[in-house]
């Protein structure tokens, strides 16, 4: 399943960051942040908990880049 989150981030390279980030969390199966849409794209593994999954993706990449924001 694939659910699209609008972002909020300041520069590309953080977008790189948090993208990488999502990526490397439990039950991602993918990740894709378009910086100019401020939308990420994540894809989750079989079975996952979107909810539960996207806490720990926020979780993930508040620690790379400390102001971005996910709105669940």
């Amino acid at each position: 399943m694939k659910k699209t989150y609008k972002i909020e981030v300041d520069c590309a390279n953080c977008a790189n960051k948090m993208e990488e980030a999502a990526k490397n969390t439990e039950g991602v199966k993918d990740a894709v942040v378009n910086f100019m849409a401020l939308k990420m794209t994540v894809e989750f593994v079989e079975g996952a908990d979107p909810k539960e999954v996207m806490k720990k993706v926020l979780d993930n990449c508040r620690i790379v880049e400390d102001e971005c924001e996910i709105y669940l």
